[in-house]
């Protein structure tokens, strides 16, 4: 996620709009990204899962000259993501960036919290997103290094549909400044 994060906030865009649903890859977001002006966000307030894709169309529909990324967590995607066939059929060339750490994390976050050791339905078997993406109709890559997202970020930018970034992330990263170790070694000191 770092190098994802360095480079929206390295691009020469004052225009370009996020969007995002609820989860804690969005603390990355909230974190590091640069917002340059006023209605550049369009993200929920009341912690809604799925909101991200289904923003970033309409909000591309809406500012078709502006470039639009979504960020959405694997869970988060999963609730919504047949958008994508709404992107594809009226050309919403939006960026989706999909964080997949093959689990509901602020969920499992809490529960590591609250009850260490007893995690209890939070992880996800999920598809390909990128040849999910593909068989929409829409741009689709799987990247697995963080070096590999510049390119393939100025892949998705050209691309002449919507694009998937499917950026597989190590699940112990559960925020930008803690993992589920930490969090259970913590818990059970408290203990």
């Amino acid at each position: 996620m770092g190098k994802a994060m360095a480079t929206l906030r390295g691009l020469d865009d004052p225009d370009l709009i996020v969007t995002n649903g609820a989860g804690n890859y969005s603390a990355w977001v909230h974190r590091f990204h640069r917002f340059r002006r006023f209605g550049s966000q369009v993200a929920p307030t009341s912690g809604s899962m799925g909101y991200g894709l289904p923003a970033a169309v309409a909000t591309k529909l809406r500012h078709p000259d502006r470039t639009v990324v979504c960020f959405a967590g694997d869970g988060c995607f999963q609730m919504t993501g047949q958008e994508l066939a709404t992107a594809v059929q009226y050309d919403a060339r939006v960026i989706v960036l999909v964080v997949d750490n093959g689990m509901y994390g602020t969920i499992r976050m809490h529960q590591e919290r609250s009850f260490p050791g007893r995690v209890h339905a939070t992880s996800l078997i999920n598809p390909d997103f990128a040849a999910l993406a593909r068989a929409y109709g829409a741009y689709g890559e799987r990247l697995e290094r963080d070096a590999d997202f510049p390119a393939a970020f100025a892949r998705a930018r050209e691309a002449r549909v919507p694009a998937v970034l499917h950026l597989a992330v190590d699940p112990e990263a559960i925020t930008p400044a803690e993992t589920l170790s930490g969090l259970y070694a913590d818990a059970v000191t408290r203990r």
